[in-house]
């Protein structure tokens, strides 16, 4: 009689790879992701289990071999479909290095984002398995693995990528778009304050309701996930660094430690600290 394979745990590796691009490979059985986004893509494949996940106001289950496709910006949450848990591996992969796969050098890449945050297309799933692999056996060969990634990105949104069409015209729509960009750029600016909806409003020179609808109908996502994501990102680099937890939360916005590591594990799946002593240099 066989031994039932073992259920995955709550854990996480991190590794660099090239152009920015990091690695994740995790295993949870009972963490639940809370709703956030990145800001860049997020590129992976279920490998155990299945993994369960909202997104623009669907719900998805990623089996095995399945790939998982977020967008910039795009909020989403995530836990285990089923009691045995999950695995998978995933990239995370800044959006400058994807338009970079999508252009020429020198010109200006139109939009393109993948249309579906969960597909299925096994010969991708196993090249991205294939290429992680290979890519972690070979770290110090940056050239051949920055082209080789560049190359399984263009030929992913190839096959699952839209260009989206010429904006159509409509009254007050570009002037709207102007102002939320304000406030997106208000959040990014000043996100160690304690922001507040009015805050937000009064750059956008709209009701409080009408900030919530809007911003959230311009990126996706509503603007308090967005400041806890921008939040998330800028406590990387000092957490990286090694500078105490205590020092980094009032740093990045949060009210202190405990409010750090909460939202850090509820974006990234892991303690700062565990965050940190997981990476691979």
């Amino acid at each position: 009689m066989h031994p039932a394979p073992a259920r995955p745990v709550n854990d996480a590796t991190f590794s660099a790879l090239a152009g920015g691009v990091t690695l994740m490979q995790a295993s949870f059985t009972d963490h639940a992701f809370e709703r956030h986004s990145h800001d860049g893509f997020a590129i992976g494949v279920t490998t155990a289990g299945v993994q369960r996940f909202r997104c623009k106001g669907a719900q998805y289950d990623s089996q095995v071999g399945d790939l998982v496709l977020f967008n910039p910006d795009e909020d989403h949450d995530g836990s285990a479909g089923t009691a045995d848990g999950f695995r998978y591996a995933i990239w995370y992969v800044p959006d400058t290095f994807v338009a970079s796969c999508i252009a020429p050098e020198g010109e200006r890449a139109d939009g393109r984002y993948f249309t579906r945050p969960c597909v299925t297309d096994h010969q991708m799933a196993a090249t991205f398995a294939q290429l992680s692999s290979n890519l972690l056996a070979t770290p110090a060969e940056s050239l051949r693995a920055e082209t080789l990634l560049r190359a399984f990105l263009g030929t992913m949104l190839a096959r699952h990528g839209e260009r989206p069409d010429a904006p159509v015209v409509r009254a007050g729509t570009f002037a709207a778009d102007a102002r939320m960009a304000q406030v997106r750029d208000y959040i990014r600016t000043y996100f160690q304050r304690d922001l507040t909806v009015a805050d937000l409003a009064a750059v956008a020179g709209m009701s409080r309701t009408h900030l919530t609808r809007a911003f959230s109908a311009a990126y996706h996502t509503p603007p308090h996930v967005y400041l806890n994501s921008v939040r998330v990102a800028h406590a990387c680099t000092p957490i990286r660094g090694g500078m105490p937890l205590a020092a980094v939360a009032p740093e990045c916005g949060f009210a202190d430690q405990s409010h750090l590591t909460r939202r850090f594990k509820g974006c990234v799946g892991v303690t700062p600290s565990g965050w940190r002593d997981r990476l691979r240099r």
